[in-house]
């Protein structure tokens, strides 16, 4: 339903009170909707799933290559990334790599269930950032012949 408020305001966007106001047309018609909790589906706790499971594995990922993703990110930052967006974390840059080892080859990559021992033992492209770049599990920088230390340790 369109709203109109008071005292002057024009419009407003976000939620207030079970409403959920959205700003259009260059700020010039406020719409508003009653606010419903979606439904989770089992694709919700699919992912919930993996992302628990993967922020564990990145807990116990070596201290070494836990600074080259840093190092990764604050270069792809740069290279990649627009000046006025914000860089992405190496804790979400880590997350995009594992899916897109997944997608590389779904019949031996469980993200439920992988550990650093199951990267290891696949002796997957995962393991240092500098092979992920190279299998294109993360965005290309000129630069990663620095980046070569284990997920888990020497």
């Amino acid at each position: 339903m369109k709203v109109t408020f008071k005292y002057g305001i024009k419009t407003y966007s976000g939620t207030i009170d079970e409403m959920v106001y959205g700003s259009y047309r260059h700020d010039n018609l406020c719409i508003g909707r009653e606010y419903v909790y979606p439904t989770l589906t089992a694709n919700n706790h699919l992912k919930g799933t993996i992302t628990r499971n993967l922020a564990d594995v990145w807990s116990k990922v070596d201290e070494d290559y836990n600074a080259d993703f840093k190092a990764y990110c604050l270069r792809n930052g740069q290279e990649n990334v627009a000046p006025d967006a914000l860089i992405p974390s190496a804790f979400s840059m880590f997350l995009k790599m594992m899916f897109a080892w997944q997608k590389s080859d779904p019949e031996h990559v469980d993200l439920t269930e992988v550990t650093i021992a199951d990267i290891v033992a696949l002796d997957a492209d995962v393991r240092t950032i500098a092979r992920a770049v190279t299998a294109e599990f993360l965005p290309s920088i000129e630069d990663t012949s620095d980046l070569t230390h284990d997920i888990q340790g020497t």
